[in-house]
């Protein structure tokens, strides 16, 4: 699985993986693709600092990136108790109501809530980086458009490839004029923010739109075969983030929630605001269904939503409630039916691969007969 950009990054395979976990971002360089960790839930930059030193250490001398959710837009001096007062007291009522429908727990005593995510803030990802860049990192990935112009110059002063996510050629050609290096392309099938066009209509009109820069396929890829035809579409990698949710790496905190992805199918997300405030896939749960719910007051916009619930998701997450309890994940849950090692799944798709490359070499060379 090679392309001209993952001999530039000097990868085996063009596999790159997105995780929360810094485990599984080494195991996923071990394996010959290239990690990716997500830096939204880092609220403290010590504990980033914390898990990249592991990540360095574990990777094997291998490369590996850092994602992060930063607005291209600079927003100077609002805080997150600005943020917070934001919030209306309606919907705390609402969402204590429906913990307590649910007999959830509260949290223990001075307990903070594990889930806060403040990484979309803009001076939380700005420390994010300012820590990131003392390491060799070879990739930036953002999730929520083109980073500012200034990090943008800050990471090629290092040598580090950019990225960003986009969910339309539109959004993509922003990117390229924003002087980004990679675009991943993200259908509607993937896990967590994603627009409404499909992967493979999706994948090409990027890579048409932003020529010559590589383009990642994203969403709805778990197999060597959706690898064969990503590549085909033109793509010159994947990016796969909902697979490793059930890999042995992974520190979901929940047996609980490791069942359920296990036993879902591919018609069992949803795409809800009821995370984040904006569109984001996840598991269907009677959380996501009471949120969209035409009866209850709606969700509020981006960042003011993932703020109100955070205490609620931790909750939820530490008891596992089960009928609220989820996750972001995208339709390719259908096939994680078993957990996995990092390098069983990487030798399922070089192996899925290769069946799939084999098999359309078959059929071209009747063709041409």
């Amino acid at each position: 699985m090679q392309t001209e950009l993952s001999r530039k990054l000097g990868i085996e395979h063009a596999v790159f993986g997105f995780t929360p976990f810094p485990a599984v971002a080494a195991a996923i360089s071990r394996a010959g693709g290239f990690g990716v960790l997500g830096a939204v839930r880092y609220t403290a930059p010590g504990d980033l600092k914390r898990d990249l030193d592991w990540l360095d250490a574990h990777a094997g001398g291998r490369p590996y990136g850092l994602d992060v959710v930063m607005p291209a837009r600079k927003v100077e001096g609002v805080t997150e108790a600005d943020v917070e007062a934001m919030i209306p007291p309606a919907h705390r009522q609402f969402v204590e109501d429906t913990l307590a429908r649910y007999g959830v727990p509260g949290l223990a005593e001075g307990e903070a809530s594990g889930w806060r995510i403040t990484g979309w803030m803009e001076q939380v990802a700005r420390t994010q980086l300012d820590v990131a860049f003392d390491y060799p990192i070879r990739l930036l990935a953002n999730a929520l458009g083109s980073p500012p112009a200034d990090i943008v110059r800050r990471a090629h002063e290092r040598d580090v490839l950019v990225a960003a996510l986009a969910g339309s050629a539109r959004h993509a050609r922003k990117h390229r004029e924003a002087g980004i290096d990679i675009v991943v392309a993200q259908g509607y099938e993937a896990g967590g923010h994603t627009g409404e066009i499909a992967t493979m209509v999706l994948t090409p009109e990027v890579v048409e739109a932003v020529d010559p820069l590589p383009v990642l396929a994203a969403g709805g890829i778990g197999s060597g075969p959706q690898v064969a035809a990503a590549l085909s579409l033109g793509a010159q990698g994947v990016w796969l983030g909902s697979v490793w949710l059930t890999t042995t790496e992974a520190d979901l905190h929940s047996a609980a929630l490791t069942r359920k992805l296990l036993a879902a199918g591919s018609g069992d997300t949803v795409r809800s605001r009821a995370l984040t405030g904006k569109p984001a896939r996840q598991l269907r749960t009677e959380w996501t269904d009471a949120w969209d719910d035409p009866a209850g007051p709606g969700t509020l916009p981006m960042p003011l939503q993932g703020l109100l619930v955070a205490e609620a998701v931790s909750r939820i997450q530490k008891h596992e409630v089960e009928p609220l309890l989820g996750t972001p994940v995208g339709q390719i849950v259908g096939r994680m039916t078993r957990e996995r090692s990092v390098q069983a799944v990487f030798d399922d798709l070089t192996r899925g691969f290769e069946q799939a490359v084999d098999r359309i070499n078959r059929i071209a060379g009747r063709s041409g007969q």
